[in-house]
């Protein structure tokens, strides 16, 4: 995905973008429609006299009465969307709040209420009734009913929506879904064409090769959200350099912090420094573009609510553990890209920062692992878990990294279990993996 694809995609996904083009097209469908009316004469006899307005009164008491409708039910909704997330940010964590402003429902609800009051407002306008002039614009009036009639429908859907998007199973379902698609995306994606067997590069004598070595630096505060791959790869292979990268999307940024360095023959112009730097998007906040673990920890945060002792819901962990399983058994058959990139040309121009099957699942099972005191059924499936993803495991350092949360679990088992019995239930699944 390029640039432009990112920020229209970040933009499609605020809570204000689909209202507002859903009202603009509700004053141009206003104008065509009032204009439809002047120009074409609909006779009130027969079947159509029941649809048609043809009383000035009647149409501006129509218009009213559904504006005012519109308007009322849509400061409904806009309350009933803060309850849905307070109640999300008290029980699932704030970061998740972001989860239930996009949700596009929600928005198209919104825009329509808005819009069709808005619409009303216009049509209602556009009625005269004069002894020189009379103009009912009947199409258009019965056009509103007809969105009344839409609208209608649309609040109990959005009801029945609101209903089932606060429970957790269903909200732990959604981030799950979100990550397998963004799994099969992220790690698909290539900065350049990955050799096989250069595993053994010598970096040093690769870089000394360069005359020029030139740091790039944050330009201000806040997270990497999104790096233009192609882009950059061009970038770098125009300039015939090389990019060593020390930061990767999701990362914290300082002003003047560096990001890397860019190793060239020659020295590179400002003009072509700042090429580089814009193919980085630095933002306020954390974005799931390409930064896997950002939605891992989303589903992290509710298990950890979950096992506090306020909350004291294992039900809850476990299913974030059941679904963080299925994600890493994907992860373990998954081939992750190599930090060294080369262009078409097999040069190597790119050494990135590249995330691991050990780092993601740290980012998993370490938080889960540590808030499970005093919750046994958590810790038992927290080594269930183990289990299952080993057996999808070929990689030896990636068998190696289980092990090692296998390790962890049944310490953690060892000294918080009391119970003889489920202590001895803990150890028979560990010797499934650790063999003792």
């Amino acid at each position: 995905m390029k640039k432009p694809l990112f920020f229209l995609k970040e933009l499609l996904a605020t809570f204000w973008f689909l209202p507002v083009i859903i009202i603009a097209f509700s004053i141009f469908l206003s104008i065509g429609l009032v204009y439809m009316d002047s120009i074409v004469t609909i006779s009130h006899e027969g079947w159509l006299r029941f649809f048609l307005v043809n009383s000035s009164d009647s149409a501006r008491s129509i218009l009213s009465t559904i504006s005012g409708a519109m308007i009322g039910v849509a400061g409904t909704v806009f309350s009933v969307t803060l309850v849905a997330l307070t109640l999300a940010s008290s029980q699932f964590g704030p970061r998740l709040i972001k989860n239930f402003m996009y949700v596009k429902l929600n928005q198209v609800v919104l825009g329509s209420y808005i819009s069709t009051y808005l619409y009303c407002l216009l049509v209602l306008n556009a009625i005269r009734d004069s002894n020189d002039y009379s103009f009912i614009p009947s199409i258009s009036i019965l056009a509103a009913i007809l969105a009344a009639m839409a609208n209608i429908i649309l609040l109990i859907v959005f009801i029945h929506q609101i209903a089932i998007s606060i429970q957790a199973d269903k909200v732990i379902s959604d981030i799950s879904d979100f990550i397998s698609e963004q799994v099969e995306t992220l790690f698909p994606e290539k900065m350049g064409e990955e050799k096989e067997g250069e595993l053994n590069i010598d970096i040093v004598s690769v870089i000394s090769a360069y005359k020029t070595h030139t740091s790039i630096k944050s330009l201000k505060n806040g997270y990497l959200q999104y790096v233009d791959n192609k882009a950059l790869m061009k970038c770098i292979t125009n300039h015939n350099a090389l990019l060593e990268l020390h930061q990767r999307p999701g990362s914290f940024l300082v002003k003047g912090m560096e990001m890397g360095r860019i190793h060239t023959t020659n020295k590179l112009e400002e003009e072509s420094l700042k090429s580089v730097l814009d193919q980085f998007v630095i933002g306020n906040i954390k974005t799931a573009e390409q930064d896997l673990e950002f939605s891992i920890h989303q589903m992290v945060e509710i298990a950890a609510r979950a096992l506090s002792p306020g909350v004291n819901d294992p039900f809850t962990a476990i299913v974030c553990i059941d679904n963080l399983t299925a994600i890493l058994c994907y992860l373990a058959q998954a081939k992750f890209p190599s930090r060294h990139r080369f262009d078409e040309a097999g040069t190597l121009r790119v050494i990135s920062d590249t995330l691991e099957f050990e780092g993601v699942l740290d980012a998993a099972f370490n938080q889960i692992r540590q808030f499970s005191s005093g919750s046994t059924a958590v810790i038992i499936r927290l080594m269930e878990a183990m289990i299952t993803i080993i057996g999808f495991t070929n990689e030896e350092n990636h068998k190696n990294a289980v092990i090692k949360h296998a390790e962890m679990v049944l310490a953690k088992g060892e000294s918080d279990i009391i119970e003889k019995n489920d202590l001895e239930d803990l150890k028979r699944r560990a010797d499934k993996i650790l063999g003792k």
